[in-house]
């Protein structure tokens, strides 16, 4: 059995960075708070020994505000690691050894990696860490994550402390009148069996730790104690002088600690971030910059992803088709497996795997800005809009997420306190262009606007953005009524972009489209292929067909929107499966027709440029796909609001295509 080491530390202090750099795990590197929503885990081998890494949410304190907050302490408190490393940025000391207390006071072992040392050394701050180890009594190792240094010596340390005993670490005094009823507390909790520490649940019940509370209040020992009443009463009638107390406590410790053993210049030293930050953050001009740079991503992901490599990956599919055909031919072998692999499997998943180098280019350039630290920009630059539809800056942030895959987007939603903003991110995240609706778009600007698609594309994510804020809104006035929460966030420094975080960002994205391909998507393309030849005697991937027939029966539906074809209607109830399923269903029904005809060909033949933008908004904005609707079940804990967000959603779509189309055709478009 190994040992375990967990993680924790601020978001931003490169804790999941030190994480790859231990466990060379292929796990996502981002700069802003939220990525880290669940815990990761991965393996190191230090002298023969392996050892288990949990990367922990980041998180600023060890409360009870947020989700992530509770589950890093849960983890601590009962995932009984073997050895705490609490990752601390060495330019922002005094603000992260905050949490380091908190740590401390639950009492578990703790190894301190002082990370981004350079970064400091860059700013003039000098850290002595022989005398912060010394002060906090726990072993404080410098470290630059990002290079890999100073990761021998961290596990060094982090195995010396595991197999140590327990003892030596600074305590906290929170001052006479607190420590004694602590100690009070303490002495009755200790009658109970909890799971907890007692002298912790003691420390948080006099901060008024609502989840700390719900816990004690469960023992009937305890609630039948007249003299925990008295104490209890006394307590209550006091808590907020209690919580001030503690944490102003917990700052003075900060600062005795790190009093002489951190210094800084006396005149903040002038960095590129802060000189970048005056223009690219600018009250005014912020949101016009984001705007125009990410306008400038999806031009270049037409520009390299088609005109340089989509015509490989269509050729190679080509040849792969024919291949396989051949060879099922030169075995002999029936006719039914034959039509399934050349107008089932090639022209249905085919046709999604041809888009996957625009993919590529897309992520790797959102990469780029992810890693750099721009994205964490976007939910400072759009704080001000935010609020103008009820939420705030941090919303925006699961929106970002939201764009690669809208279950991780609605997962993110974890690191909001407000349950208001929470709930309100999690039913708008669907809105957003996550990287399964990527081919939808790209087929249609293919077939009808080639010379424009980084234009399309573009307005096709801000308009998505755009009905997110407009629902949102909605929702905190009718719904979801009160104040917006305080927008508060750190803003990491620009760094230069590293080949290795963007890879494995992009590879995050792509491994996942690739494997909804291999499994979803097959899977839906196989069924729809029997459905599309059965009865026997029909012609396949007609009307008559059983899947002809079902598409007969919802293709009404759609008809005010333009596309009210019995193909477009199958393709849109499979990207209820999985949105990459519409455009290998079109693949497959549009190429059973006329083997070798190829989608977009085919797509111009039944779609009308106007047909096509109200087609594209369908897809946008209709139901999410069954993972995302699975994954607002379980954050919100009610089938209800899963139900609602399918039925919504999909009534905002129809609504919105229905007018695109009927005003286009009155205004003449075609």
């Amino acid at each position: 059995m190994s040992m375990t080491i967990a993680l924790v530390g601020n978001p931003n202090s490169g804790k999941t960075t030190l994480f790859n750099a231990l466990t060379g795990a292929n796990q996502h590197v981002g700069n802003w708070p939220g990525v880290t929503v669940e815990r990761k885990e991965g393996q190191t081998r230090y002298k023969n020994q392996v050892y288990t890494v949990v990367d922990l949410p980041g998180t600023y304190s060890l409360g009870a505000f947020s989700e992530d907050e509770v589950v890093a302490r849960e983890f601590i408190l009962t995932g009984n690691p073997d050895v705490v490393i609490n990752v601390v940025d060495a330019t922002n000391i005094e603000r992260n050894l905050y949490l380091t207390t908190q740590l401390l006071e639950m009492g578990a072992k703790v190894v301190v990696a002082l990370n981004m040392v350079d970064e400091a050394e860059a700013r003039e701050i000098s850290v002595d860490e022989k005398a912060l180890t010394k002060r906090l009594g726990i072993p404080v190792i410098p470290t630059v994550a990002s290079r890999r240094r100073g990761m021998d010596e961290l596990m060094e340390a982090a195995t010396a402390v595991m197999y140590a005993p327990l003892n030596g670490h600074a305590r906290l005094s929170y001052g006479e009148s607190i420590d004694r009823k602590i100690a009070e507390l303490k002495n009755l909790l200790t009658k109970e069996d909890f799971a907890y520490p007692p002298g912790w649940l003691a420390l948080k019940l006099l901060e008024g730790d609502a989840y700390a509370q719900s816990v004690v209040d469960q023992s009937q020992t305890l609630q039948g104690s007249p003299a925990y009443g008295r104490f209890w009463n006394e307590v209550a009638a006091h808590a907020e002088d209690y919580q001030l107390e503690i944490v102003d406590s917990r700052y003075k410790f900060v600062g005795e600690i790190t009093k002489d053993t951190v210094r800084r210049p006396k005149v903040a030293v002038q960095t590129t971030t802060d000189r970048v930050d005056r223009v690219l953050t600018h009250k005014y001009w912020g949101m016009p910059i984001f705007a125009v740079i990410m306008f400038i991503v999806f031009q270049l992901t037409f520009v390299i992803g088609e005109d340089l490599l989509g015509e490989v990956m269509v050729t190679g599919v080509d040849y792969i088709g024919e291949v396989f055909e051949s060879l099922l031919l030169a075995v002999h072998a029936p006719q039914w497996l034959i039509d399934f692999t050349a107008n089932g499997i090639v022209a249905g998943v085919g046709a999604v795997i041809e888009f996957v180098p625009l993919i590529v280019i897309l992520y790797m350039l959102m990469g780029f800005l992810e890693d750099s630290g721009y994205m964490a920009r976007a939910a400072y630059v759009m704080d001000n809009t935010m609020r103008l539809v009820g939420l705030q800056g941090k919303t925006f942030i699961s929106m970002i997420v939201g764009f690669g895959c809208n279950v991780p987007g609605v997962m993110a939603t974890r690191t909001l306190e407000s349950k208001k903003d929470r709930m309100i991110a999690i039913l708008i995240n669907p809105f957003m262009s996550c990287g399964a609706k990527i081919p939808i778009y790209l087929v249609f600007i293919a077939a009808f606007f080639p010379s424009h698609g980084g234009l399309i594309l573009f307005s096709v994510y801000a308009l998505g953005i755009a009905i997110a804020f407009l629902m949102g809104k909605i929702f905190s006035k009718t719904l979801f009524k009160g104040e917006s929460s305080h927008f508060i966030m750190e803003l990491p420094p620009y760094r230069k972009p590293t080949l290795r975080n963007v890879l494995r960002n992009m590879w995050d994205n792509v491994s996942g489209f690739l494997t909804r391909a291999g499994t979803t998507i097959f899977a839906v393309v196989s069924l729809l292929w029997v459905l599309a030849v059965l009865p026997a005697g029909v012609e396949p991937y007609g009307a008559e067909s059983i899947l002809g027939r079902i598409g007969l029966l919802i293709a009404p539906i759609f008809k005010p929107a333009g596309f009210g074809s019995w193909q477009a209607a199958v393709g849109l109830f499979s990207g209820i499966a999985a949105k990459e399923a519409v455009v290998a269903t079109l693949g497959m029904v549009y190429a059973g027709v006329e083997a070798g005809t190829e989608l977009v060909a085919a797509i111009r033949e039944v779609f009308t440029p106007l047909t096509a933008v109200s087609f594209m908004v369908m897809t946008l904005l209709y139901t999410p796909c069954a993972a995302t609707l699975g994954t607002i079940r379980k954050e919100t804990g009610s089938t209800k609001w899963a139900l609602f967000s399918a039925v919504y959603t999909f009534t905002i779509a129809w609504v919105l295509a229905v007018f695109i189309f009927q005003v286009g055709s009155l205004l003449g478009f075609s």
